[in-house]
């Protein structure tokens, strides 16, 4: 009861304040349009500003009641196809898991338009295009993910790259690989990629700049290292040993070579024989030497006595040798090879007989028969060709012979002589 007073009170002074007001401010609106005027007080055109502003307000608001069901329609709509490409682009992933490639593209690429992932969609449909061996429609599929999302270059270029490797077509992913390492930096998968093709292509050099990067990511074993440095040095020496004339690139590819591979037994073989097809026996006649000095192997003893630079300085080197490996097989086949350049006969026949004791071998029996016949001792020389061809015989593979008296045709000598009488 209070408050209704309260409220009446209220009114009726407001009510007297606004008549005052009125009085005590007079003024009016005047709107022309052309010819025709209009003219009202101050007051009346303020309240009817007012109740204009109202019922714009309600016709706005009856028009949002009115608009606001269709775009609930719409928005329920779009999350409707959006459903519904999620399961179809769910479908068609299963479909490519299981193999059925054309069901699997066929569904993906129909529900792209409408999927909240539509790179996941074009990317999968190119896979499975690809498998049918669609090479063609699989290019359109990785255009039409380029074209549905931003930003989505390395992905589908790494896809792109991995298609072209499956295709049997390397240079082609080198090419796009190469471009994608300029942009994307040290990008890992791009780097896996570029290993895998380095080696398919033989592109030993790329792979050999290519190491320290794989490194440096951590995307290679210390053992993977190893192997990848091992086989990219070797062929690269092998390459460029074909080439006597330039054996400044092979120089440069020892130098740039880790220290461990320095070590490397069949690096050393190789490079050495770079260097005496390129005339320079010398600095190979000491790396042998150095390198037997700290690691000792058999296959440079023999590469070592195979050499002529200085003969009589290098049975020298050979013999310290001797001292420390008395019964070593190949140092004494090599000692007797090197005696052999400096005219030591009886020495070299020595060296030859104590290797042959030391390990039966068909190339000391073959060193010994040619020593002998040229000393004029021929029983020894063909009692040691013999041995060498038997010892050469052992190491042949178990293959079917020809019976004694079989001729090559296959029919025995004495068909044949029957043939004969009877003709």
């Amino acid at each position: 009861m209070r408050k209704l007073i309260l409220l009446i009170v209220a009114g009726l002074a407001l009510g007297a304040l606004f008549g005052h007001l009125m009085m005590s401010v007079p003024g009016y609106w005047l709107i022309r349009v052309g010819d025709t005027s209009v003219q009202t007080s101050f007051w009346f055109g303020l309240v009817l500003l007012l109740a204009a502003f109202i019922v714009l307000h309600f016709v706005l608001r009856l028009l949002a009641g009115l608009l606001r069901p269709v775009g609930r329609f719409r928005r329920w709509n779009g999350r409707a196809r959006n459903r519904r490409a999620m399961k179809h682009t769910v479908r068609g992933l299963v479909a490519l898991t299981e193999g059925r490639w054309k069901k699997a593209e066929k569904t993906l690429s129909h529900a792209a338009d409408d999927s909240s992932t539509p790179l996941v969609n074009h990317l999968s449909a190119a896979l499975a295009a690809h498998y049918q061996g669609h090479y063609e429609k699989s290019q359109e599929h990785l255009n039409q993910a380029q074209l549905s999302t931003d930003g989505a270059d390395a992905a589908i270029g790494l896809m792109q790259a991995q298609l072209m490797i499956d295709r049997q077509q390397p240079e082609e992913a080198l090419a796009i690989l190469n471009r994608m390492d300029k942009k994307l930096a040290n990008h890992p998968q791009v780097l896996k990629l570029l290993k895998q093709v380095h080696l398919s292509v033989n592109d030993w050099d790329g792979l050999r700049r290519l190491i320290p990067r794989l490194v440096a990511q951590k995307l290679i074993s210390q053992t993977e290292r190893e192997q990848l440095e091992f086989l990219a040095y070797r062929e690269l020496i092998i390459f460029e040993a074909k080439n006597p004339g330039d054996i400044e690139r092979v120089r440069s590819l020892w130098a740039d070579m880790p220290d461990y591979l320095r070590a490397n037994t069949e690096l050393i073989v190789l490079y050495t024989e770079a260097l005496v097809q390129a005339g320079e026996d010398t600095i190979a006649e000491r790396l042998l030497s150095h390198s037997l000095d700290f690691h000792w192997d058999a296959r440079l003893v023999k590469r070592y006595g195979l050499l002529n630079v200085d003969a009589r300085r290098q049975l020298a080197k050979a013999e310290g040798w001797l001292k420390e490996r008395p019964n070593d097989p190949e140092l004494l086949l090599a000692c007797g090879r090197l005696s052999l350049r400096t005219g030591a006969w009886a020495k070299a026949q020595e060296y030859f007989e104590a290797s042959q004791r030391q390990r039966p071998n068909g190339v000391v029996c073959a060193e010994l028969a040619r020593l002998y016949a040229s000393l004029g001792e021929h029983n020894k020389s063909q009692l040691y060709y013999r041995h060498s061809v038997e010892m050469l015989a052992k190491s042949l593979p178990s293959l079917p012979q020809p019976s004694e008296g079989q001729s090559a045709d296959g029919i025995s000598d004495k068909a044949k002589g029957k043939g004969k009488k009877s003709a």
